[in-house]
């Protein structure tokens, strides 16, 4: 069992920065690989970016790549997804997830566990 919780949301301006915390509990935090979506209203929930268990090997889609960077800290079984450049388009409720294959996977049905989504705002 893994549980996740997120945090770290909230408002913002375009242009500005956030950093979104996934703090995890459970199994042990370094065998699996950590993915974060978003699902903004009325739209599918959307891949952002996913981190295997050593943090060596990252994905990104294409829309976020340049702007938003993921990390990890097993010490403190945490992801962080710092998210700079912000635009009205990133607001969405941003998810992580764990997958316990630690794939690096955009496919957000291959994930095991996921927490219960933090929301982030950005105003033009």
């Amino acid at each position: 069992q893994v549980q996740l919780e997120e945090s770290g949301g909230g408002l913002v301006q375009a242009g500005g920065s956030l950093r979104l915390s996934c703090a995890a509990s459970g199994t042990t935090f370094s065998e699996y690989s950590v993915g974060w979506f978003r699902q903004a209203p009325g739209k599918e929930r959307e891949f952002v970016s996913a981190i295997i268990w050593s943090g060596r090997s990252t994905r990104y889609a294409d829309s976020m790549r340049g702007r938003f960077t993921i990390s990890r800290d097993n010490a403190k079984s945490t992801v962080y997804l710092q998210m700079n450049s912000l635009k009205p388009e990133d607001t969405a409720v941003y998810y992580c997830a764990a997958d316990l294959a630690n794939g690096l996977q955009v496919g957000a049905s291959v994930y095991d566990y996921w927490g219960q989504g933090t929301q982030v705002t950005v105003s033009s």
